[in-house]
């Protein structure tokens, strides 16, 4: 057996079961007016674009909130925001690309497609893996710890994720299998979509995963929310909660979508079970999530001083950014000297010794009897 044969054959079977059914439901999820806004010239505002920028604002707002209420300063989210986004963006691109090769590297592959981000393709995965490479980077910059850091950014890339899945609704794509229920996902073949799986007609409603994986993160979020205080007991158990949390999430959003099933990469055959490759990606992240937030619950600190360490969320010696700059401490230092010069200046005015004339005296050396020119002169009586 094939590695594409059984699940193609068996949504053919699907298909042709839903699609006369769907022809007579009108309650369903619409397709979208328009994938954005045409500007002048070859210019447009895509909606995917949007969703995805709307996301990262929102990922912005909600990690400042909770990165300062743990002491930090809000300007170290900017910091690594900035190196998260670029490198997430590169990195989903990359793991897109190389997953699913076929588009690019195939017979009729085209390579100038690559960069063409705002049509669709970033693996979350990639994402995350490299926006987080990012992450540290500005913690290594900016003297934050990585695992506190990381606690108080992942509840607001998840709520990214929800909104940022919108986007495949806008782009008519990553939509799942036929279905005759209510909510199922009218497209519009008039506008850029993914191509429906064989068998599939105009009337043949889809499950709208989009929707499925952006209410399951909306719903994470708020549980991350509510765990971000007792999660503080030991730093880097929200951010592999969120992991596990969303590998468990993705991977029942992956066994119902239909988008590339004749992909290369597609179907993986391990112990009998052909799962697509995202599907085996998810139960990866989700044992590597669970080992490690086994193994950081058992080094959890287990008495007061060493909770008090872990509640600390920058480095030892370094603090907020902007502590240790080097303008303030010039600014200090300068301080300092134009005190003292006006304390001698004060001090020459009244006509006695500055502290700087005192200090270059020896210990007591103001208190001593002055020396007599001859030893005569010093067994002279005092008159």
């Amino acid at each position: 057996m094939s590695h594409t044969s059984s699940p193609v054959s068996a949504l053919q079977t699907v298909v042709e079961a839903a699609a006369p059914a769907g022809a007579q439901i009108t309650a369903a999820f619409p397709a979208p007016p328009t994938d954005g806004i045409d500007l002048v010239g070859p210019f447009q505002i895509g909606f995917y674009g949007l969703a995805i920028g709307l996301g990262i604002l929102a990922a912005y707002f909600v990690a400042s909130r909770l990165w300062k209420s743990r002491g930090g300063q809000p300007e170290n989210v900017f910091d690594a925001l900035i190196w998260a986004v670029l490198l997430g963006i590169i990195g989903g691109r990359l793991y897109h690309v190389f997953t699913s090769p076929d588009a690019y590297f195939g017979e009729d592959g085209d390579l100038s497609l690559i960069p063409q981000v705002w049509l669709g393709g970033l693996g979350i995965v990639g994402a995350v893996a490299l926006g987080s490479v990012g992450v540290w980077f500005a913690c290594r910059r900016y003297g934050m710890k990585f695992g506190a850091f990381a606690d108080a950014l992942v509840p607001g890339v998840l709520l990214a994720q929800a909104i940022g899945r919108w986007g495949n609704w806008f782009n008519q794509e990553l939509y799942g299998g036929p279905t005759n229920l209510p909510w199922g996902l009218e497209i519009d073949t008039s506008q850029r979509h993914q191509a429906p799986p064989l068998g599939a007609g105009e009337d043949t409603l889809f499950h709208p995963t989009f929707l499925y994986e952006s209410i399951w993160n909306l719903v994470g979020f708020f549980l991350l929310i509510a765990l971000y205080r007792r999660f503080a007991v030991k730093q880097g158990l929200l951010a592999w909660t969120y992991v596990a949390y969303y590998a468990l999430g993705r991977f029942w959003v992956e066994s119902l979508r239909v988008d590339e099933m004749t992909k290369s990469t597609q179907w993986i055959d391990i112990f009998g079970l052909e799962w697509r490759l995202n599907m085996w990606m998810s139960v990866l992240l989700f044992i590597l999530a669970l080992g490690m937030l086994i193994w950081l619950w058992t080094r959890r600190p287990r008495t007061e001083v060493a909770l008090a360490e872990e509640l600390e969320i920058y480095r030892p010696g370094q603090g907020p950014r902007g502590a240790e700059d080097h303008s303030v401490l010039i600014g200090e230092e300068n301080d300092d000297v134009a005190s003292t010069t006006k304390e001698r200046s004060a001090a020459a005015a009244e006509g006695r010794p500055g502290e700087s004339e005192e200090s270059d005296l020896p210990p007591n050396e103001s208190d001593r009897p002055a020396e007599s020119s001859s030893p005569a002169e010093q067994d002279r009586p005092k008159s």
